[in-house]
């Protein structure tokens, strides 16, 4: 039964409070260094910022902000349209065509967010005759995406591609759509991509990836979690991307073949029926993928403060889970635990955001750590020291 009554909306809340599974908005009230996403003010106070997805540090970067407000004096701010009405402007189609060339895909299509992105794509191309099949710690909006299709959905065991192939061999029929993130955002590993793509192929399916938080920081080019499982595109026919992360901006894109990105086009509800991005959006993400692709000391930058954050970690005795990725998670366990040791991070000037079910499993609630090429050595080495010395009174307690 559908609940309106006050009365039962406020008894559901009060439950999600008990359980320490309320989520709450935090009231960003600006950037007091110019050009710096690395220090915010949150709610009065001046924070160091670990819980954003700027990996590559560009969200503040000048380059982004001419290009938008330039593109503002062209066309406005607003798209006004949708793609296939009057919404797709020349920013637009001259940013899927670099994208294209980016992931080495003949075209790319704009969604106006990955979330849209995903359920567009599984949905246009899957029905109920098809059969999915995914990694269970995929992204919502690829299950969501399984899920609105009507086509059976299986899920394998995380990051287990023998559990995925035993999946596949208890099934009576072949040709899946295998789905999966390429670096999985909330433990920050990689998926085996080179053992699904063959997968994919053994059974005549096809291998789709979603690798928001690989593409632009992972790859000597920046090409992903594909460039560094070295496979094309023939392997990996459909790749997703969001430019709200590595590239600083807000969007999505598609890219594949032509004939793909044509279909979709034609189908994908989430393309057709939504405004299209403002064009300064796309003028700025123009922007960001030109710095993200001549500028690798951006991906060495943050790699290399991965790596010193790590090896902090270990000698402080701070078990973080397996990751390369400029996701660092820290597994607390309960949801209550998470938010205070989130909390007294806040106190102490550090912004890490508690992460709790049903975003992850239950019992795996987390403190999700994220770096960017924009942070300073000092300020890792302190985020470090500061969760050691609270880790260790939270065990003693």
């Amino acid at each position: 039964m559908v609940r309106f009554d006050s009365r039962e909306l406020a008894s559901d809340l009060a439950a999600l409070e008990t359980r320490h599974l309320l989520r709450q908005r935090r009231l960003v009230e600006g950037f007091p260094e110019p050009g710096d996403a690395t220090l915010v003010r949150i709610d009065g106070r001046v924070l160091r910022n670990f819980c954003s997805n700027d990996y590559l540090g560009l969200s503040q970067h000048p380059a982004l902000i001419r290009a938008a407000t330039d593109c503002m004096g062209r066309f406005g701010f607003g798209a006004g349209a949708a793609h296939l009405v009057t919404g797709h402007s020349y920013e637009h189609h001259a940013l899927e065509e670099e994208l294209a060339a980016f992931t080495g895909r003949e075209r790319a299509l704009l969604f106006s967010s990955g979330y849209l992105a995903n359920l567009g794509v599984i949905s246009a191309l899957a029905d109920r005759h098809d059969w999915i099949l995914a990694d269970r710690a995929n992204h919502a909006s690829l299950l969501d995406g399984a899920r609105l299709s009507g086509a059976q959905l299986k899920r394998y065991a995380h990051g287990d591609a023998a559990a995925a192939e035993r999946a596949l061999a208890a099934q009576a029929r072949s040709a899946p759509l295998i789905v999966t993130d390429g670096v999985f955002s909330m433990d920050g590993d990689i998926a085996p991509l080179a053992a699904l793509a063959a997968l994919a192929a053994r059974h005549g399916g096809a291998l789709m990836v979603d690798d928001a938080h690989g593409l632009g920081v992972i790859g000597a080019g920046g090409g992903g979690a594909l460039e560094q499982a070295g496979l094309d595109a023939q392997a990996v026919p459909l790749l997703v991307g969001t430019l709200g992360k590595a590239f600083g901006s807000f969007g999505a894109f598609v890219a594949g073949s032509s004939a793909l990105i044509e279909l979709l086009i034609q189908r994908a509800r989430t393309y057709i029926y939504t405004t299209a991005l403002p064009p300064a959006l796309a003028a700025a993400t123009r922007a960001a993928l030109r710095l993200a692709r001549n500028e690798s000391w951006r991906r060495e930058r943050v790699d290399t403060l991965v790596r010193r954050f790590r090896a902090a970690a270990a000698t402080l005795g701070l078990p973080l889970l397996p990751s390369s990725t400029p996701i660092q998670p820290l597994i607390v366990g309960d949801a209550a635990g998470a938010l205070a040791l989130s909390e007294a991070l806040l106190q102490a000037g550090f912004c890490v955001a508690a992460i709790r079910p049903p975003t992850v499993p239950a019992g795996s609630s987390r403190l999700r750590i994220t770096l960017s090429a924009a942070h300073r050595e000092q300020d890792v080495d302190a985020l470090a020291q500061t969760l050691a010395r609270l880790w260790r009174a939270r065990s003693a307690a």
